[in-house]
């Protein structure tokens, strides 16, 4: 098999240590070197000093959670780094050691064997580490709400039954009057706003409660850690404003295609990047964020159509949206929805809405454009035979008899 690269290195990454193995090939003579370093900054300084006197110019490590991020960052511009797939480059069983896993990576790099994971630059990664912790600060006070719920219904009061959001202003009254002590039903109703759609008398029965100061106490406890993360979400949405300086054309671009909010478009872009060159078709990019079915076929059968396993962060998020903009009504992605959805189920139409936007997404960071809807009537307007057809079995089977003819 051809050397692509005569001179490169493989390291295998762990949290303590790294296992480097120089792989050079000479006059059709392959000398190897393996050393040990550890992880501290001078230690991959001095792992940067060793791959340099060998004068390497491609080195591979695997993606291991998040300790292979300082070896890229030490090692970023002054090598041609690949970080790989640690699913993609399993090594025979049986024959594992450290020092075998670097020497195989740099085989396997050598004749160009390993397919690149996507490592987006600097700003990038910075902006996605606030988003993605911005999403987790959101699903912790998620789960905190869902807590006090669960205090609520063990004290018998039926928030939740009369309040969309429990957490709203009239639901928030209402708690602070709870912990407060308060527990009569006429009084906690005067704490409910006006708007609220749910009779009073209705909102006095579900007020009912028997609190003890077990629950007051749980109560206080959630609404202190709640508004802790309020805060603390807002504090990140500062810095992913400032994060987002740079890029700020791009995802107000982002914010044209239906359902994608301004955070929504900030997470987008902290996934992806802004340069869709590292994609060569938007179907590249489908795959990478696992919105398609996977490749699963033996002996001409196909034996799964689950999806790919992708990005993950990314993959939510736009299902997220895509429930969004499944609602909007008007519009192409809506009727892209409930055309699969009658045939192939919610949850698989929803994926198709996700994969749209993941595409429209794709052209327009590629062309600077904004979003143009191709309309809800697409379908009918790009299959006129099948429409008609389709409408002319409905009146048949209303007991009318229609011929039709193409007009002039």
């Amino acid at each position: 098999m051809e050397v692509l690269y005569p001179r490169c290195a493989g390291l295998d990454v762990h949290r303590d240590t790294v296992v480097a193995c120089a792989r050079i090939m000479t006059e059709g003579r392959i000398e190897q070197h393996v050393e040990t370093f550890g992880t501290t900054t001078s230690e991959l300084l001095r792992l940067l000093e060793w791959l340099s006197r060998h004068r390497l110019t491609h080195a591979a490590m695997e993606a291991t959670g998040v300790y292979w991020k300082p070896v890229w960052h030490v090692l970023e511009g002054h090598f041609e780094l690949v970080l790989a797939n640690a699913m993609h480059i399993k090594k025979v069983p049986g024959r594992k050691t450290d020092v075998n896993d670097a020497m195989w990576i740099a085989d396997l790099l050598a004749h160009g064997l390993i397919r690149g994971s996507f490592v987006p630059p600097t700003p990038i990664q910075e902006l996605r580490g606030l988003t993605r912790t911005r999403k987790q600060l959101v699903r912790e006070k998620a789960s905190h709400v869902q807590r006090i719920d669960k205090v609520l219904q063990d004290a018998n009061f039926k928030l939740g039954s009369v309040l969309s959001d429990i957490m709203g202003a009239s639901g928030r009254a209402i708690l602070e009057a709870i912990v407060r002590g308060e527990s009569d039903p006429e009084r906690l109703v005067e704490l409910v706003d006006r708007r609220v759609r749910a009779g009073r008398d209705l909102i006095v029965e579900a007020l009912r409660g028997r609190p003890g100061g077990h629950h007051r106490f749980l109560l206080k406890l959630h609404l202190t850690q709640v508004d802790a993360l309020d805060t603390a979400i807002a504090e990140v949405d500062l810095e992913v404003g400032e994060s987002l300086r740079p890029f700020r054309v791009a995802a107000a671009q982002l914010t044209s295609i239906p359902g994608v909010s301004d955070i929504a478009a900030a997470a987008i872009v902290s996934e992806i990047g802004v340069d869709m060159s590292r994609f060569p078709t938007p179907g590249h990019l489908i795959s990478w964020a696992g919105l398609c079915p996977r490749s699963d076929e033996s002996a001409g059968k196909r034996r799964s159509t689950r999806l790919r396993k992708g990005a993950p962060w990314l993959k939510t998020m736009l299902v997220q949206a895509a429930w969004s903009t499944a609602r909007a009504q008007g519009t192409y992605l809506r009727a892209q929805f409930l055309r699969l959805k009658s045939r192939r189920g919610p949850k698989k139409a929803i994926v198709a809405v996700a994969a749209s936007m993941l595409t429209a997404a794709y052209f327009i960071l590629k062309r600077g454009v904004r979003y143009a809807d191709l309309g809800p009537d697409y379908f009918d307007r790009t299959d006129r035979v099948r429409t008609a057809n389709r409408l002319v079995r409905k009146l048949s089977e209303l007991g009318f008899e229609v011929k039709i003819h193409q007009a002039a």
